[in-house]
């Protein structure tokens, strides 16, 4: 749980309430309460924790608060209409039994034996007894402080937020809430109460400072050795010697000099024209007299930009120098990310001059040049003319997150080498078959969950971690706990926060806009649309052809899914379901798009026409050797 910080400006109020550090010294005093209890050490009545049997005893006073606040008043974190003045008054209540506790300790104290001999019986009945309150309290610390603090955090930054707006709370996510918000087009948010930017970790950087969570990054990497070391022993038996020329990569990023200098094109376009586009038209839109027509011109002129430039440009230079994969990869990722920082620019700027125009005032609120270029660099595709930023720049942290972006990626090739490359080099010797595409599923699983999971860690975990901190972008909340989703509907907005809010604040809630909050299921089947030609365009551009499965997986079983397993299922058992689908979808994605690839490099056609490009070639191949 990354810092709170909860600032209230009111009129001779200046509340300021930090957590971080009380919550990192709740996690340290109830692990080493737990080894204390665990070990059957005799200082547990100075801890004060309530035993089974009802007796209370001592805490500390900076655990007891936070505990006596987040487990004994859990009622605290689901009231949302108690106000922020009774939570605090139910906080000191809590704090004013600690006297008459620390009595009670000193009283427990003073019955310990004086004469220095100690009972055997009794300390091993001791030591039994405090061996179970142990395991009742691991469980009890682990589920419920756990969630209930987790909720009350919540809980207080929308509280925050509604205290910062003067107590009405008017946010992308309370819009379109109420009986009286018959159009969401008359309650449009302003931009600076869309998505709230505040200084926060991600959430692998805090499950990695726990040894259970850190034990199976642990367990990530004795597995790469294990990859690497069967690779060697396999290419020195079968060659004689060690193969170290990673062909698969050196072509997977082949051209990379001309994918570069796309990418540093495409920078440079995104950087001046639409930025010199929205100046001319904020500086113009007060003298013009015909203000629709003026606004019409430029927006064809952005518009045109879009697609010609950014649209089409990249997209020629893919093909007519036919990029290896992984440079498409580049190219095509990177065009998707200016396209959407380019609307973003646009989007949230032009609400501002227009309130400004109708307000008459002499003022134009053009953001700078070097507003704009942070945030072309900057993690996250909502703009914002300030973020909130970290204090210094952690270089050693910058290296960590980069080297393991090169470490996944060596991942990948030895999955690539060890578990696909013989599986598809097999099934090539047999004609397509029902019985093929079965066994080829299941056999993909494995390199699939493995390679989905290495994407996940590499890019938006390392990757944007990375640029965050040389930026020293302060949110860092690119993903939540995704793993823990019990629902699709859960899956698609914590499994990449960074486009879902894109999607949410300018497909969303653009589309309930112009039209009316009973078209919520149009507008989500829009959103689901969109997001399932943008996937299919990028790997189809990159594979070289098209193979329309992610589309149908994403735009039919995956929005199936989402209004089937919605957010009302909260058992395990979703959790273990929703696993279960994912597993077998990586399976089918990595099995039909790698036996198309090999397809169609053993089975080329001479003079091939339109159909033949989208016309699966793995259903009519018949391999040649």
């Amino acid at each position: 749980m990354s810092m709170l910080l909860f600032t209230l400006e009111k009129p001779a109020l200046a509340v300021r309430v930090t957590l971080r550090s009380g919550l990192r010294g709740w996690r340290r005093r109830s692990r080493e309460l737990y080894l204390r209890l665990r070990l059957g050490w005799p200082a547990l009545p100075a801890w004060g924790i309530r035993r089974a049997s009802g007796e209370p005893t001592c805490l500390p006073a900076g655990l007891r608060q936070l505990l006596g606040f987040a487990l004994r008043d859990s009622t605290v974190v689901g009231e949302e209409k108690m106000s922020v003045r009774k939570r605090l008054s139910k906080f000191i209540n809590h704090a004013e039994e600690e006297d008459e506790c620390q009595r009670d300790c000193a009283e427990e104290s003073q019955e310990a034996p004086s004469n220095g001999r100690v009972d055997l019986k009794q300390l091993i009945s001791k030591k039994i007894q405090l061996t179970a309150e142990a395991e009742e309290l691991k469980p009890f610390f682990m589920k419920e402080v756990g969630s209930h603090f987790d909720d009350f955090v919540t809980n207080l930054i929308e509280r925050s937020t509604s205290l910062d707006n003067g107590g009405c709370a008017l946010t992308s996510f309370s819009i379109f809430e109420g009986d009286n918000n018959h159009r969401a087009k008359d309650l449009r948010a302003p931009p600076e109460h869309g998505k709230i930017f505040v200084i926060r970790r991600s959430v692998l950087d805090e499950l990695l400072e726990v040894d259970h969570i850190r034990t199976i990054y642990h367990m990530f990497i004795a597995l790469l050795i294990l990859f690497i070391l069967s690779t060697l022993a396999v290419d020195y038996i079968d060659e004689g010697r060690l193969v170290l020329e990673f062909n698969l990569i050196s072509y997977a990023f082949g051209k990379l000099s001309v994918a570069m200098w796309t990418w540093f094109t495409m920078f440079l376009c995104t950087l001046i024209v639409p930025y010199f586009l929205f100046q001319r038209w904020a500086r113009g839109y007060h003298r013009t007299s015909h203000p629709l027509v003026y606004s019409f011109i430029h927006c064809f002129l952005f518009v045109v930009f879009q697609i010609g430039v950014l649209g089409l440009g990249p997209l020629y230079v893919v093909l007519a120098y036919t990029l290896p994969p992984a440079s498409r990869f580049i190219v095509i990722l990177e065009q998707i990310r200016f396209i959407m920082k380019a609307h973003s620019f646009v989007r949230e700027n032009v609400p501002r001059v227009l309130n400004s125009a109708e307000k008459k005032s002499s003022t134009v609120p053009v953001p700078t040049v070097n507003q704009y270029l942070y945030f072309l660099f900057a993690p996250t595709l909502i703009y914002r003319d300030n973020y909130p930023r970290t204090p210094t720049v952690r270089w050693g942290y910058v290296t960590m997150q980069f080297a393991q972006v090169f470490g996944c990626l060596f991942y990948v090739y030895y999955i690539f080498e060890r578990l696909c490359t013989p599986l598809f080099r097999n099934i090539k010797q047999e004609p397509f078959s029902a019985r093929v595409l079965i066994l080829c599923i299941f056999n993909s699983i494995l390199p699939g969950v493995l390679i989905l999971l290495l994407i996940f860690f590499a890019f938006l975990h390392c990757w944007l971690n990375a640029f965050a901190e040389m930026l020293r972008f302060g949110d860092r909340m690119f993903y939540k706990d995704w793993w823990n989703s019990t629902s699709y509907s859960n899956y698609y907005r914590t499994w990449n926060v960074v486009v879902h809010d894109w999607l949410y604040y300018y497909a969303y809630k653009d589309f309930l806009w112009f039209f009316t909050k009973r078209l919520r299921a149009a507008a989500m089947l829009a959103v689901f649309a969109v997001s399932a030609v943008v996937h299919e365009y990028a790997l189809a551009v990159c594979l070289n052809f098209f193979y329309p499965v992610l589309f149908v997986l994403f735009m039919f079983f995956g929005m199936a899914f989402n209004f089937l397993v919605n957010d009302s299922r909260k058992r395990p058992i979703w959790n273990v379901l929703m696993w279960t689908s994912l597993f077998a979808g990586n399976g089918v994605l990595l099995c039909f798009y790698s036996q198309e690839w090999y397809a169609r490099q053993h089975c080329p056609l001479k003079n091939p026409t339109f159909l033949d490009y989208i016309r699966p070639r793995s259903w009519t191949c018949r391999y040649v050797f």
